[in-house]
């Protein structure tokens, strides 16, 4: 979620006064390299869906009609590019309504930000992704509205039926309590009456005990999923129930969420069985986020991005092969199958990895090789492909697409200026004509994965080789075991191998891997796949 303080302080002051007026392309040649016989002997070998997802701020990727905003139309005039990157699917921050910029406090739950476009316009570009076989999925932000929703504007009126959509302060509640992202909770409104807001005042919580709440998102659901769209990133998932910083740990508040979830996913189905449902839970470790894999088909594997970077960054594996066995064994025993991940390295709220890794542009190939060799439905920020950097406040996170060397060029989004300081080589016609470029790395190992079945949905079991600058692990589906093995260092390293158990070099980064029996060598910042 955004930080929205300045936000909530410009809001509180001018409540009255609103309240009051609204109640009235190149792939690496060289980098793919690999044995001819094992190229032309691996069974496994298939061509499928990538399972990448590319998640895109709509304002800041393309411009299609001048005015400096991102659009949808604009989208669609980039899905070629989409596709050669080879993403399987693409989550679109709120297109709906919002009087923010970010579009996380929506107004009109059916509608589209006239800013973005038409109606049509969001159905020409389902149409145009579908072609290409590129599926879509929406941000629902239904763990709160906005307080300028009508229905919250009702809501202020106790006999209106909206008050008990939601969560209205009584006799002996503590109007001082801190909510469970470290805010103020309670809001007062021009009357007197106090609101639950977890994020900011301008977020008022919508209240799932409620039945006709629980049955009006249900119908939203349905109502996009009518429309063609594929799926939902759900906002705030772990927020329905949990408002408060004393309820982190309650039992009780996470079998009310799970319940929820499980109710919504039944209501969903009769539309379309089976929709990729995503949820942000922003939590510790894979055995508090597997209970999600219940009602939905993913949670964001936020510990696992932090653990990626940091391994990354630091040039050594570290506890990244305890956290990926971790995380195999939990979500497994939820969900009754491999290949459940989302995986991810930053996203919106967050650095982008590119400024984590201090701009280290071997670091972030590393943490790329690492991200898209894992299973699942990695998840790649826009921009990310590219290296674009970007740090706090969240403004800065969101920053145009660079598309052409000029920022101005044709289709550049300007919603804001530039503070990342990133030049003219970090731009797709810069690195599209690069075949050593960012952008080409993403697209070999992006290709790997519509090849190579056990990078989807294997099996994960951690290798160790005994070397802590080599992170390793094997993959299995029905038809093959694969060993992937990245040197993290700037130095080459030698991996010693069970002899005749990975005998084939199947893919590899750099054309200085090589593989002999029981042996296999890494240059500086490489990865192979072993079959």
């Amino acid at each position: 979620m955004p930080s929205l303080k300045p936000f909530l302080r410009r809001l509180s002051c001018s409540w009255l006064a609103v309240a009051s007026s609204l109640y009235g392309h190149a792939a690496m040649a060289q980098a793919v390299q690999a044995e001819p016989a094992a190229q032309a002997a691996t069974a496994h070998t298939t061509t499928a869906d990538s399972g990448v997802y590319y998640e895109i701020f709509v304002r800041a990727f393309a411009d299609s009609n001048g005015d400096g905003i991102g659009d949808l139309n604009g989208i669609t005039a980039r899905l070629d590019y989409l596709q050669s990157l080879g993403v399987s699917g693409i989550w679109l921050m709120p297109i709906n309504p919002s009087p923010s910029y970010h579009g996380y406090d929506i107004t009109d739950y059916e509608g589209i930000n006239p800013q973005y476009g038409s109606m049509a316009d969001f159905q020409h570009l389902l149409s145009e992704a579908h072609k290409r076989h590129i599926q879509i999925i929406i941000d629902l932000v239904i763990n709160h509205s906005s307080a300028l929703h009508p229905w919250f504007i009702a809501a202020n009126r106790p006999q209106d039926p909206h008050h008990d959509w939601y969560s209205w302060a009584t006799r002996g509640t503590d109007l001082d309590a801190i909510s469970a992202t470290d805010g103020p909770a309670w809001h007062a409104t021009p009357t007197g009456q106090h609101y639950l807001g977890v994020f900011t005042g301008a977020m008022p919580d919508l209240n799932y005990d409620t039945p006709a709440v629980r049955q009006e998102m249900i119908r939203i659901g349905r109502y996009w999923l009518d429309k063609g769209v594929d799926g939902f990133r759900l906002d705030a998932a772990q927020h329905i129930y949990w408002d408060l910083k004393s309820q982190k740990n309650d039992p009780a508040i996470l079998a009310k969420n799970l319940a929820w979830w499980s109710e919504f996913r039944h209501g969903i189905d009769a539309s379309r069985p089976g929709a990729y449902v995503i949820g942000e839970v922003t939590r510790d470790g894979p055995e508090e986020l597997a209970p999600y894999f219940r009602p939905l088909s993913a949670v964001f594997d936020f510990p696992l991005a932090k653990q990626l970077i940091a391994s990354a960054k630091d040039e050594r594996a570290g506890a990244l092969g305890e956290l990926l066995a971790r995380t195999e064994a939990a979500y497994r025993k939820t969900a009754g199958r491999s290949g459940v991940d989302a995986p991810f390295l930053s996203n919106h709220d967050q650095e982008r990895v590119m400024s984590q890794l201090d701009g280290n542009p071997q670091h972030m190939r590393m943490a790329a090789a690492m991200l898209l060799t894992l299973p699942g439905h990695p998840f790649v920020y826009y921009g990310e492909e590219l290296g674009m950097r970007g740090r706090k406040p969240d403004e800065d996170l969101r920053e145009p697409m660079r598309w052409h060397r000029d920022d101005h060029g044709p289709g550049e989004s300007r919603w804001k200026a530039f503070s990342a300081g990133d030049g003219a080589e970090v731009s797709v016609d810069a690195e599209a004509a690069d075949p050593h470029s960012l952008l080409s790395f993403y697209k070999q190992l992006i290709g790997w994965r519509r090849e190579i079945g056990p990078l989807r949905d294997g099996a994960l079991r951690d290798h160790p080789l005994g070397n802590p600058q080599l992170a390793a692990w094997e993959l299995q589906d029905a038809h093959g075991r694969v060993l992937v093995v990245h040197n993290l260092s700037g130095t080459a390293q030698t991996a010693k191998l069970p002899h005749g158990a990975f005998d084939h070099l199947q893919r590899q980064t750099s054309p200085d891997v090589s593989l002999e029996p029981g042996k296999l060598q890494l240059p500086a910042y490489s990865s192979a796949i072993l079959r």
